[in-house]
């Protein structure tokens, strides 16, 4: 198990990408991968910096990523801006 933190940009509103993020399409590949999102929010001092952490099985939320960037890209996420950290449970 591990638990990744993604930190971005958006180019939308935060309430137009969460939407998206929180949507029962989203949700459902999240769950048939294992993944659970344990949180998701908005910078309080920059309204376009994003901070969302995943927790799933060992790899899975990059491979994730890795095969839906132009889906990910759709949602107003700025893949250039991705910051990835990752830890696991020992």
């Amino acid at each position: 198990m591990e638990t990744t933190i993604w930190t971005f940009s958006l180019s939308v509103p935060f309430a137009e990408w969460a939407a998206i993020y929180d949507s029962e399409d989203v949700s459902k590949m999240h769950k048939a991968v294992g993944l659970t999102s344990l949180f998701r929010g908005v910078s309080k001092s920059d309204p376009s910096k994003i901070c969302a952490i995943q927790q799933g099985p060992v790899g899975v939320a990059q491979k994730i990523f890795d095969d839906n960037k132009e889906m990910i890209r759709g949602s107003g996420h700025i893949i250039e801006s991705t910051v990835i950290s990752t830890y696991a449970e020992e």
